[in-house]
This record gives structure tokens, C-alpha cells and sequence, in this order.
């Protein structure tokens, strides 16, 4: 097996990996705290227009309006907080890759000098 069709499928999941990774923290962060105030925001609107005796048929689109505000808000933050957070997990794993690759010649190159001063040693 050469070193092209081994590296495929381990990339094409390190990129799953770092989708799937880039997706959870992206929803973890979506909701930060600007949506949250943005919410309260539009529950004091709503609140204030029922208690200066605004009727029901104006109050509801002015909440479902702020509502749907929110949840685009949402959305698109969690698509940008997508973008960088795969970007970033890309990143890490060639770096993790980087380092795993080091450590492996480090430790050829020292199972091969022991051989090699045992074998010296053997001979002498």
C-alpha cells in the first residue's frame, strides 16, 4: 500500500472529524450572550406594548417579528462560529498529525541507535 492511498481515507476523516467537531461548538456558541440580550430585548418590548394596552393583533407580530430576529441572529453566528471553528479544528489535527509523525521518527531513530550499540557490542 503506498503513502497516497493510505493518507485518503485518514484524511477524509480528519476532515469528518473536524466537521463534526466544527458543528458541536458552533451550536454550543451560537446562543452567546448578545441573542440572549437581543431576547430579553424584545420580551421588555412585548411586555411594555401589553401593559400600555396595546392590542393582542399588534403585540403578536411585534413578538413573532422578534423571534424570528433572534433565531436568524442565531443562525448566522452559528454558520461564522462554523467556519473558524472548522478552520481551527483543521489545524489542530495536522498539527496532532505533525507531532504524531515526529514522535514516530524520534522513536524509529532510537530503537535503531539501541540495535545498532547492541549489535557494536555483540561484535566486541
Amino acid at each position: 500500500m503506498n503513502q497516497e492511498t493510505a493518507s485518503g481515507p485518514a484524511e477524509e476523516e480528519i476532515k469528518r472529524e473536524a466537521v463534526q467537531r466544527a458543528k458541536e461548538r458552533a451550536r454550543i456558541a451560537r446562543w452567546d450572550l448578545d441573542v440572549a440580550v437581543f431576547l430579553f430585548v424584545v420580551l421588555i418590548i412585548v411586555i411594555i406594548l401589553l401593559f400600555q394596552n396595546i392590542g393582542i393583533g399588534i403585540v403578536a407580530p411585534v413578538a413573532i417579528f422578534g423571534l424570528i430576529m433572534v433565531w436568524i441572529v442565531g443562525w448566522r453566528r452559528g454558520r461564522q462560529l462554523y467556519r473558524v471553528f472548522y478552520n481551527d479544528e483543521l489545524v489542530r489535527f495536522e498539527r496532532e498529525i505533525i507531532e504524531a509523525e515526529e514522535v514516530s521518527k524520534t522513536i524509529e531513530k532510537t530503537i535503531e541507535e539501541t540495535v545498532q550499540r547492541a549489535l557494536r557490542e555483540r561484535w566486541n
